[in-house]
C-alpha cells in the first residue's frame, strides 16, 4: 500500500466522529486551506498571472476544477478541503512546479516550486489548528 502521509488514518478517525462535530470542523479546514492557497499564490511565478489565479480552494463535498493539479477533477471528501492549481485554461501548473525538458534533448526549463513549498510551510500549523477545532467541537458536543 502506498504511503498517503497518514491521510487514510485521519479519515478513519474523522468518520468515527459524530456528524455535528464534523460540521463544526469545516470552517477550520477551509481557513487552513485558504492560508495554504494564499502562500502558494505569493510563491507562484508572476508571468501572466493566470497560474496564480488558477489556485483555488475547494470545500467539502465540492468538485475540484477540471485539469487541476494534483489529480484533476474530483469530489472532495466530506471532511476535507483541497487546494489545487490549474484549470481548463491553465494546464501547465505541474510543469512550473517540477520544471521540464524541451523534448528534443536540448535545454530544460528549471523548476519554480510554489505549491509544495506552501503546503510544507503550513502543514504543521494546519494540522494543529484542525486538531484543536476537533477537540473543541467534541467537548462542545458532550455538554448538555
Amino acid at each position: 500500500m502506498a504511503d498517503d502521509g497518514g491521510l487514510s488514518k485521519f479519515q478513519r478517525r474523522m468518520n468515527a466522529i459524530p456528524k455535528d462535530v464534523r460540521e463544526a470542523v469545516k470552517p477550520a479546514l477551509i481557513r487552513q486551506a485558504n492560508q495554504i492557497a494564499t502562500t502558494a499564490r505569493a510563491l507562484a511565478p508572476e508571468d501572466s498571472g493566470d497560474l496564480k489565479a488558477s489556485i483555488e480552494v475547494t470545500g467539502p463535498g465540492q468538485q475540484t476544477p477540471a485539469y487541476s493539479q494534483p489529480g484533476g477533477s474530483s469530489t472532495v471528501g466530506s471532511n476535507q478541503a483541497a487546494v489545487t492549481a490549474g484549470n481548463s485554461d491553465v494546464r501547465y501548473a505541474h510543469l512550473v512546479e517540477y520544471g521540464h525538458g524541451n523534448g528534443f534533448g536540448g535545454s530544460t526549463v528549471p523548476a519554480k516550486p510554489f505549491f509544495w513549498p506552501a503546503v510544507r510551510m503550513h502543514r504543521k500549523k494546519a494540522a494543529q489548528s484542525i486538531k484543536s477545532a476537533i477537540s473543541r467541537a467534541i467537548k462542545k458536543s458532550k455538554k448538555p
